[in-house]
């Protein structure tokens, strides 16, 4: 099998549980999985994306307030829907977005790329290193037993999720809390990441056209990270498990 087909293998077997349908008929995902990465530092191509997403950003914010915004708004809706405060852990495109309007972080060129993306469509994504997974992505209501590892006062530490929170997870635990809250530190990006997972998430009144618009953009922009990138993707809609 071609790593190509090995890729697509993965991404088609990512799973959504039909409980997560039940909480937010609306969601959709897509999933991209890219191989072939070629590390590097943030570059000019990189910093001028940034850039068009801060400005982008606060163009949207001398309208209205960010939690208004609304697929911010609706984000906020469903992390109530699940029990979380959106005032106390906000999801991850409210977080970019606040950050926007005085300068988001530059990280890496990877990092930038799809931190620039998620605030130019106004969608949470999420980044991972996929040869850190074990057993394909999840995205499940926790038991509250899941483990998630992440850091206290400079100390690795395990967490485990609320009873019934949503989280994204494979088979050793938790790859990232309350949707698209915080992701775990086994899987997260590296400057040496080869292998990458991303998700974009959606809720109405954000299309499946917008989502999918999403995608390609950012498959775009990662496309010239490297001389032999593959990339694949994998849609998943309520109708795509019924």
């Amino acid at each position: 099998m071609s790593r190509a087909a090995q890729l697509q293998k993965l991404a088609d077997a990512s799973y959504i549980d039909p409980a997560i349908f039940e909480l937010r008929p609306d969601y959709r995902a897509v999933l991209l999985v890219v191989d072939g990465l070629v590390p590097g530092a943030s570059n000019e191509a990189s910093e001028t994306l940034l850039q068009k997403a801060e400005a982008s950003a606060r163009a949207a914010l001398n309208e209205q307030k960010v939690e208004s915004l609304p697929h911010v708004a609706a984000w906020r809706a469903a992390y109530q829907g699940f029990g979380a405060k959106p005032n106390r852990t906000r999801n991850s495109l409210e977080a970019l977005l606040r950050r926007a309007v005085t300068g988001l972080p530059r990280v890496n060129r990877l990092t930038d790329i799809y931190n620039a993306i998620s605030v130019l469509h106004q969608i949470p994504l999420g980044g991972e290193d996929l040869s850190k997974y074990s057993g394909p992505p999840r995205l499940i209501r926790a038991t509250g037993e899941e483990p998630f590892d992440t850091a206290s006062n400079g100390e690795t530490v395990i967490e485990h999720p609320e009873p019934g929170e949503v989280i994204w997870c494979d088979d050793e635990g938790v790859t990232c809390r309350r949707w698209n809250w915080r992701q775990g530190r086994r899987t997260q990006l590296q400057d040496e990441t080869t292998t990458a997972l991303f998700i974009l998430d959606a809720l109405d009144p954000v299309t499946t056209d917008a989502l999918q618009a999403a995608a390609e953009e950012l498959a775009t922009h990662l496309s010239g990270l490297g001389p032999d990138i593959t990339i694949t993707d994998h849609l998943i809609t309520k109708t795509t498990l019924t």
